[in-house]
């Protein structure tokens, strides 16, 4: 069908409106990111390292538990669009015991990977910077749950705003903390990358206590705290939130998991590539949390259709692509203009900022596969038809991802630069299988 911008405009504004407060509440965890990486990066290269090998294993329990907590949206999206308001409440509360006791569960995995650190091949200068910001990140994995999964309830009810303005709180409060807890400012002791752990732990115990304030205490959310306080949600209900919220939890388990071992293989290189591997990942979120953000919407707006037929599903997702491939559009044009002086502001080594801008052609070769995955992935979570997510991400990511890294780093000896160019070919693999089995779901 010819396209036409006024067959879409509607849809357009609609997701527009829920996706922008997401999309400021990403920026800021960019600007996080960015503040968090530059004071590590130029207090010292080695403390810079430390971070990017921390990142790298949390990034597959982060994204586990993100995912885990996806698996609501569906299910109180489509009560929204009927207007069950006290069924979302016990929804709510049944999906809040099972993120918590998932997120408990990922918090015992990464216990046991703390206690074999020295064992996974990094560089033996980095264990005493690792292990305590490593602690830190493992004592904010269930406070992250539960502020995911009353995140995702508010989304799932159209209103995206409140877990905005909790980031932005928050986000200030953290790169504050880590300028006066890295450099021993204001009076604060100099931890240097402990202060940094330090200040993201309080910051995401912060926004998980603004979230619940303002939805135990606003005359708004009445009729959904009655839901919450009531009875037991009817029998099954926490049966049907595990089976839409472990294969997206998986799904995106795998999909970080391939970041995660390009990471470890990272480490193997050096210190310097490893350095080099961190800037241009956390430059790279500014694209992923776009697309993030308007896949979000797309996925409420899905679900929220449910009632409305296959047709108007389909023109949620395209309409959402749409507005995806400008956001990569956009993201690519600010990684070609900005890039060195991104780089250069991370550190001042000389060997990683040289390095890292050999890192951003790969960078924006991936992001077409990145944005139409994203895109996809989220439509098909809308459906609630889930259970194809978990092998479409086992095979893209795990089984031709990781090897593709190993081949192109290893093999054909391209380094870092083969490390960052694999992800094109997972992502782009991936997409194209969300894109396929979202067609199925939705078929006529």
């Amino acid at each position: 069908m010819k396209y036409s911008f006024s067959h879409y405009k509607s849809t357009y504004k609609e997701l527009a409106l829920l996706g922008l407060p997401i999309v400021v509440s990403q920026l800021g965890g960019i600007v996080l990111g960015f503040a968090d990486n530059i004071m590590v990066g130029r207090y010292a290269t080695e403390s810079l390292a430390a971070a990017s090998f921390v990142n790298a294993m949390f990034n597959t329990a982060f994204c586990a538990i993100m995912g885990f907590s996806y698996g609501l949206t569906p299910l109180a999206g489509a009560l929204f669009g009927r207007g069950e308001h006290r069924s979302i409440g016990a929804l709510t509360r049944s999906a809040l015991r099972c993120n918590v006791l998932f997120a408990l569960a990922v918090t015992a995995i990464m216990a046991v990977l703390y206690f074999n650190l020295d064992r996974l091949g990094q560089p033996a200068e980095l264990l005493p910077l690792i292990r305590p910001y490593y602690l830190l990140w493992l004592c904010g994995l269930v406070p992250l749950a539960v502020f995911n999964l009353l995140a995702q309830w508010l989304y799932a009810i159209n209103n995206s705003r409140l877990p905005m303005y909790a980031v932005i709180v928050c986000n200030s409060i953290n790169i504050l903390g880590n300028y006066a807890l890295i450099y021993g400012h204001w009076g604060a002791p100099e931890l240097g990358l402990t202060g940094a752990g330090i200040a993201t732990l309080a910051a995401r115990l912060l926004m998980m206590a603004i979230l619940l304030w303002a939805i135990l205490g606003k005359r708004s959310y009445r009729l959904y705290r009655e839901g919450f306080t009531a009875a037991d949600a009817p029998a099954g209900t926490a049966r049907r939130v595990w089976a839409t919220s472990m294969p997206v939890s998986l799904q995106m388990a795998f999909e970080s998991g391939s970041f995660t071992v390009a990471g470890l293989m990272t480490g193997w290189l050096g210190t310097v590539p490893l350095a080099s591997y961190q800037i241009i990942i956390v430059i790279g979120m500014f694209g992923f949390c776009m697309y993030y953000s308007i896949g979000a919407a797309i996925s409420v707006k899905v679900a929220n259709a449910t009632a409305l037929g296959h047709a108007r599903m389909r023109h949620i997702a395209w309409a959402g692509y749409h507005l995806m491939l400008t956001a990569m559009l956009a993201a690519m044009a600010i990684f070609v203009l900005l890039a060195r002086d991104f780089i250069y502001a991370f550190t001042e080594d000389t060997a990683v900022q040289a390095l890292t801008l050999t890192l951003i052609v790969p960078l924006l070769i991936y992001q077409l596969g990145d944005a139409t995955q994203v895109t996809f992935a989220n439509a098909l979570r809308g459906t609630s038809r889930v259970q194809p997510m978990l092998w479409i991400a086992f095979i893209s990511y795990m089984v031709i991802g990781v090897p593709a890294t190993y081949l192109l780093a290893f093999t054909a000896a391209l380094g870092v630069w083969g490390v960052v160019l694999s992800f094109s070919v997972s992502l782009i693999l991936a997409g194209a299988l969300f894109l396929h089995f979202f067609l199925r779901a939705t078929r006529p």
